[in-house]
């Protein structure tokens, strides 16, 4: 059984009051009790399932994340999600422009299970591409045209997600599959 680490719960439970304050906008006594309770009620539910061991690279995921690069990353990945929703807003505001989606099926090179899900989260999160389907290494992404995988297949997503984890750099992506129309799916 895996334990919970005092660090763990408090960034956890710090951020999930942050997060309960920003949604509420309240700052009163019995907002902040209901905060408070909902948010011992999520990590209580959180640490029955922490119990468990689903991956064999398991490890609690905050004592491996660079803090350092997270505010770089989280700033990145914010520029990234405002860059392609206007890539996709474009697309649908003319008509006039080809959507060619495609399905980008490619492996990756990453230290953990929990890299793996925050890549496939990255690429959800960012307008026009949606993880489908992630199965041991390999990825299977939706892309609303080219624009949009482009930075999965080039390596620089995938590499940002990486320097979270690692300052030995590696090239992370390979084998990329790029299918279009229904064709082998």
């Amino acid at each position: 059984m895996k334990t919970l680490s005092i660090r763990s719960f408090i960034v956890s439970f710090v951020t999930l009051m942050a997060f309960w304050y920003i949604m509420s906008g309240f700052f009163d006594p019995i907002h902040s009790l209901m905060g408070v309770v909902s948010v011992a009620g999520v990590m209580a539910l959180n640490y029955q399932l922490k119990k468990h061991k689903y991956f064999d690279d398991e490890v609690d995921v905050l004592d491996d994340i660079r803090y350092g690069r997270l505010i770089f990353y989280l700033v990145w990945m914010s520029w990234q999600i405002i860059v392609s929703g206007i890539q996709v807003a474009r697309l649908i505001l003319t008509p006039s422009l080809p959507v060619k989606q495609r399905m980008v099926r490619f492996k990756v090179d990453l230290p953990s299970a929990h890299a793996k899900m925050i890549l496939g989260n990255s690429i959800t999160l960012t307008p026009g591409t949606l993880t489908v389907d992630i199965h041991e290494d390999e990825f299977l992404v939706h892309s609303i045209d080219q624009n949009a995988y482009e930075g999965i297949v080039n390596d620089k997503m995938p590499q940002e997600v990486l320097k979270l984890f690692t300052k030995d750099m590696h090239p992370v992506v390979s084998d990329v599959t790029i299918i279009s129309d229904n064709e082998n799916l």
